[in-house]
């Protein structure tokens, strides 16, 4: 976002994953799918933050395959309905990845506790 509150899009996106005393959580960032991210899966991930947005970000059925690829126990939709251009339904988002991972979606403020 710029001084003057424009948004514009670009830049090289990344994501990081942390250890935190051994609790390893991956932040997706503002990215796409990436078949990269399937080199995660061997990291034990405990909770991946996965954007659903669908606009400059993964949509809600990357975000699910993402989670495949990723294999965490716990994924945190973020990155979605904050304006309208990125408005997402974290419930789809949840129906598409199942009972395979934990989907826990929070709201501003919230705190999740992982150990």
């Amino acid at each position: 976002i710029e001084e003057d509150g424009r948004m514009i899009p670009g830049g090289n996106p990344c994501g990081f994953l942390f250890d935190m005393g051994g609790v390893k959580v991956y932040h997706a960032g503002d990215t796409g799918l990436t078949m990269d991210m399937q080199l995660l899966a061997p990291e034990a991930v405990d909770v991946a933050l996965l954007p659903i947005g669908g606009n400059y970000v993964m949509d809600v059925k990357d975000a699910a395959r993402a989670a495949e690829f990723i294999k965490p126990r716990t994924v945190v939709p973020i990155h979605y309905d904050t304006f309208p251009v990125i408005k997402a339904d974290p419930g789809e988002f949840a129906a598409l990845v199942g009972d395979r991972v934990k989907v826990v979606t929070m709201k501003s403020g919230e705190t999740l506790e992982v150990s």
